[in-house]
Parts: structure tokens; C-alpha cells; sequence
């Protein structure tokens, strides 16, 4: 039937779901028809008909904007079917119904009626698939299809001009097309998502705002777009299924071995292993298919070293679980090497690392915590929350709340090296990237060293006309909050904690920080630092990375053997002895038994 021919309006167009695999929780459910919800930490009781102008926290806009995205929609469907109590259908239709009555067209940014609307869509699609489903009280499917039609028409006159929330809102548009049955919006939206692709996907695959978690977001409009055309007969511009499949290709090499996506800038941790199935179905990419199974199912990648030059980052990865070692327990890391990403959510992390072995996280990209424009935001976008080194204590870019102005710091890949093991040498994986910025003269260069697929060698090379204070940084996972424990040796300097060791020089500066890390927007949870201090005008930091309990004898710098003044790295493991020859431009290890 065509929408709006019943009144009892059963069902619109059935639409593909891009996040159907998630918001099934009944306590979320629950809670809803309670009147009670739960975002950015926050639990606020606001009734079934709440005040949608009014409501919310008044100091952290945040938290509204999630509200009336009424993500709760889904969970009250999913309950609905779950357990057959025809409340959780009435709830919705409250908080539908409420605020239908009392938000206009437009009184919300594109972006949140985007994700809205398709919200609605959704979870009325899911509540119409529950076998019984009565129809929508008297009135209100009519009610809400006419707002759907304004409030797309409105979305598409309105258009952001650029980036996700452009992504976001064109998605929009293609669904509310396909729901209603009007072709001509789901067309023309179609169109509008390839030329968004070729402008925000790079050739590299990143998106230009260079943040993993808006990325993956990103990405799953995409394969959905391509999805619901293709389900709905539509034509399918080639560019943009070309676009999607670089940037699935990113999104599969950034994947952490235990299935996550880290959080680098803005964002969240999250777990996409969904939205790797998807892509991988609608691409057909056998690899896709590994990454979202963690190694179960499809065909594991080839490349396990990857530079993604033009968005800035360097991907290693030991494996793919189709070795000797299964597929959690694989060494990985990524370096950020590249410039500031478009719009204002970049963070200020040139040469930054995350680093994960052994199933465990080693070191961490902290994450955002927050978008209000307050001292959290400011220590969470800075460069003393990432894995790399400040000067002087400052950040390499001055601190906006948005996009920055005036000269920006930067960083480019310099070199990277990879190369198989040798007849008494290990396999080598050695990335070297180097990042400037306005607000002082030193250059930072940082050689990020994969030994036999093992362990790192972090090397990080200040040089300046004058004196400053540098401080290298190490953010451990919170598993390691009062489970750290530093010791000063003859030989080295160890921290244990529980994913594994980082030992540097004896004579080091070092010593432990309080920090914290955000798992999700509003929460943070305590993480301890390792901060490693140097004060001179050239200066060269060592850090050997250790999944599990494992840590060097020793580890000292030499000066070289062959007379050219150049230094030489030492790190003693007793029955061998790895010898790092520093240039500037990199490194070359050679290993002596």
C-alpha cells in the first residue's frame, strides 16, 4: 500500500536499517516509559510527555541533542516484541505525540532532525514487523508522516554545507524517500551522496575530518545509502560505492585486534564489527568480513603495514590471526602523522600512538569527554592527553573550542620501512614522521619501531636552536589505575602494569601522572600517565613497548661506533642484544646474539 491510504497506518516503506543490530535493551526501554533517560552519564527523570523545548540539562546542550534524537525508540521496539507488553508502544506514541505538539519544523540543527527522523523511521519499522502490531493510534501515523515530509523538506533546503553532518542529513533525506515512496527524494539524494563522498573521502580512503569514530559514522551512511538504493531498485552512482570501499578500507586497518575502533580526536571508542559485516556484504570484501568476525569467517587481508599518506596515519599489525597467533592476541598500532583534520574536530596529537598486544591495550588515545566549551575540553583536544611530546608545556596548536585559525601545526610521513626477517635479524616494521608547530622552533621526530612482530622501539628526536622543557607521555589504559608500579634500576627504568612494560633509560626523568580516559561522550574514568621529562635544546627519548611481563636488561644510548658522531640504541635482552643506529631520518636495528 502507498503511505497514507490507511488509517490505521501499519507500516511506511520497508527501509534498510544500518544500526538494526543495536539499541535492544529493555532496562533502556523501560526506563523510557518511565519517563527516565540516560545520556553523557546523565540520568534525568522527564516524564512521557516531557517538556521537549525545556528539558534536558541546561549547561550541557549535548545532552539534549542526544534526547530528541529518541534513540530510546529502538530499545522500546525491541522490547515491544520481546516481551509483548503493548506499553512500550504506548510510551513511544507519548513521546512521539509530545513532541509533535510541541517542537517545530526547524527549531533543531539539520543534523539532530537527520538522525531523528531516521530514528522514527526505524523503530516504527520495527514495531510494525512485531506479529499483531495494531497500527498506530488514531491520527498519529498521519501525523508523523506529514512532519517526516517538512521536516525533510526542510533538512534538504538547508543543507550543511560540508562533512559529516552534510553525510548525515542526505542519509536522511534517501530514507525518508524510500519510506514514504516518493523515488524522486531518494533519487535525487542518492546523487547528493556520491558528490559528498568524492569531496570527503580522500583518495587514501579518511575522511576529512581525520577522526576515526566520525569515520566509521560516516561510513555506515554510505554502505546504508548503497544498501537501501540497490534494495529499492535505485540507481546507484559507481563513485559512490568507489568512495565507500576506500573508506571501508581505512576503517579495517584502524580496527584493533579485540574488534574496536579507537577514538582518535573527536569520538568514541566503539565496536563496528557490524558495520564491517555490512560493508563487507555490500562490497563483497571477504576481508571486511575477517575484521568484522575477528578472524571467524570470510578471508584475512594481505597488507599488514599501511600508510594512509594524504589523512595521516600509519597502521602496523603483526597479523591477522591467521598465523601463529590468534587474531586478539596480534600486535597493532597507528600513528597519526598527518595535518589537523577539517572542521574543529581535531585534536592537537601530531605523532601520537596507540599501541595494543597480547589482547590488551598498551597505551590509549584518551578520547573527548566533552564538547562544552570548558577546561575538560580544552585537556582532552590538547597534546598532553595523547601519546607524543609537549614543549614547553604547550599544546602544538592554540586552543579553540572549533576549528583553529591563523597558522596550524602539522605533521607528514617521512619515511617507513618495512621489511621481512633476515637470516639472523628480525622482521622490521619502522614508521618515521616528523611534525612542526608555530608556537615554538623545535622539530619533533618520531621513528615507531615493530620488532619481529613483537615489541616496539619508540624513538622521538627533539632538535632546537634553544633550551626547552620536553615532556614525552604514555596514557595507559584504565585497567592500570593503582596497578602501576615504577622502578629506578641500574640498567633501565621500568613501569609495570597490567598489559605489559615500557622501560627507558636509567637516568631517565620519569614518573607517574594522574589522568583520565573517556570511554563514551560525559564519562571519565582515571588512567595513570607515564611522563618522561627532558630540559635541553636536543634531545632524543627511548621508550621499548612490551606486551605481557616482559622487559629489556638494559637499555642505553651510545655513541656510534663509526666516528660520524652519531648515536646508537642498546637494548640488552639477554640472549640477544638489539642495536638501534639513529639517524635523522629513522633507524636501522641490528640484532647480535
Amino acid at each position: 500500500m502507498s503511505v497514507g491510504s490507511s488509517a490505521a497506518m501499519r507500516a511506511l516503506h520497508p527501509v534498510v536499517s544500518v544500526i538494526d543490530s543495536l539499541h535492544r535493551d529493555v532496562a533502556v526501554a523501560d526506563d523510557a516509559r518511565a519517563g527516565r533517560f540516560t545520556h553523557a552519564g546523565t540520568t534525568l527523570d522527564l516524564g512521557r510527555r516531557p517538556d521537549w523545548l525545556g528539558g534536558g540539562l541546561a549547561d550541557d546542550e549535548e545532552w539534549r541533542i542526544e534526547w530528541v534524537k529518541l534513540y530510546e525508540g529502538l530499545d522500546l521496539a525491541h522490547a515491544y516484541r520481546t516481551t509483548g507488553d503493548d506499553d512500550h508502544l504506548a510510551a513511544w506514541e507519548d513521546l512521539v505525540d509530545a513532541f509533535l505538539d510541541q517542537v517545530p519544523v526547524g527549531h533543531d540543527t539539520n543534523d539532530v532532525d537527520a538522525r531523528r527522523v531516521q530514528n522514527w523511521i526505524y523503530a516504527w519499522q520495527r514495531f510494525a514487523a512485531v506479529p499483531g502490531f495494531p497500527g498506530l493510534r488514531d491520527g498519529l501515523g498521519e501525523r508523523v508522516v506529514d512532519r517526516l515530509r517538512a521536516d525533510a523538506a526542510h533538512i534538504e533546503a538547508n543543507l550543511t554545507a560540508e562533512r559529516n553532518h552534510r553525510t548525515l542529513e542526505i542519509y536522511a533525506l534517501l530514507v525518508v524517500g524510500i519510506a514514504l515512496g516518493d523515488d524522486g527524494l531518494a533519487q535525487r539524494a542518492l546523487g547528493l551522496m556520491a558528490d559528498n563522498a568524492e569531496h570527503d573521502i580522500g583518495d587514501d580512503g579518511v575522511q576529512c575530518e581525520r577522526s576515526t569514530d566520525y569515520h566509521l559514522i560516516v561510513l555506515r551512511s554510505l554502505i546504508g545509502a548503497i544498501d537501501n538504493g540497490r534494495a529499492s531498485g535505485l540507481d546507484v552512482p559507481l563513485r559512490l560505492v568507489e568512495r565507500a570501499d576506500l573508506a571501508a578500507t581505512f576503517a579495517l586497518h584502524v580496527q584493533r585486534p579485540d574488534g574496536t575502533t579507537p577514538a582518535l580526536s573527536d569520538g568514541d571508542q566503539g565496536d563496528f564489527r557490524a558495520l564491517l559485516a555490512d560493508a563487507a556484504r555490500v562490497l563483497d570484501r571477504p576481508d571486511l568480513l575477517w575484521a568484522a568476525s575477528t578472524g571467524a569467517a570470510g578471508r584475512a587481508p594481505r597488507a599488514r603495514a599501511m600508510s594512509f599518506v594524504p589523512g595521516g596515519y600509519a597502521v602496523q599489525r603483526s597479523g591477522w590471526g591467521d598465523g601463529v597467533r590468534a587474531y586478539l592476541d596480534e600486535r597493532w598500532a597507528v600513528l597519526d602523522c598527518g595535518p589537523l583534520g577539517a572542521g574543529g574536530h581535531g585534536h592537537y596529537d601530531h605523532l601520537s600512538v596507540e599501541l595494543m598486544g597480547g589482547g590488551r591495550r598498551l597505551v590509549v588515545d584518551p578520547g573527548r569527554y566533552t564538547y562544552a566549551d570548558t577546561p575538560w575540553r580544552q585537556w582532552f583536544k590538547g597534546t598532553a592527553a595523547h601519546n607524543t611530546v609537549t614543549v614547553d608545556g604547550l599544546d602544538q596548536q592554540p586552543y579553540r573550542r572549533g576549528k583553529p585559525k591563523g597558522p596550524q601545526s602539522s605533521a607528514v610521513l617521512v619515511n617507513r620501512r618495512a621489511a621481512g626477517a633476515r637470516p639472523g635479524q628480525p622482521a622490521l616494521d619502522v614508521v618515521t614522521a616528523r611534525a612542526t608547530s608555530p608556537r615554538y622552533d623545535a622539530v619533533h621526530t618520531r621513528s615507531l619501531m615493530l620488532v619481529g612482530g613483537d615489541h616496539w622501539i619508540v624513538i622521538d628526536r627533539l632538535d632546537a636552536p634553544t633550551e626547552h622543557e620536553y615532556v614525552a607521555r604514555w596514557h595507559l589504559d584504565p585497567e592500570a589505575h593503582r596497578r602501576t608500579v615504577l622502578s629506578h634500576e641500574t640498567h633501565r627504568s621500568v613501569v609495570r602494569f597490567p598489559a605489559g612494560t615500557i622501560a627507558v633509560p636509567a637516568g631517565d626523568d620519569l614518573h607517574l601522572e594522574p589522568g583520565w580516559v573517556s570511554p563514551e561522550y560525559g564519562v571519565r574514568v582515571p588512567a595513570p600517565v607515564l611522563a618522561v621529562r627532558h630540559c635541553a635544546a636536543s634531545s632524543l627519548f627511548v621508550a621499548v613497548v612490551t606486551p605481557g611481563d616482559r622487559a629489556p636488561r638494559a637499555v642505553r644510548i651510545d655513541a656510534a661506533a663509526d666516528g660520524t658522531g652519531g648515536s646508537m640504541l642498546v637494548v640488552d635482552w639477554d640472549v640477544h642484544v638489539d642495536r638501534v643506529f639513529l639517524r635523522s631520518d629513522g633507524a636501522d636495528l641490528e640484532r647480535v646474539r
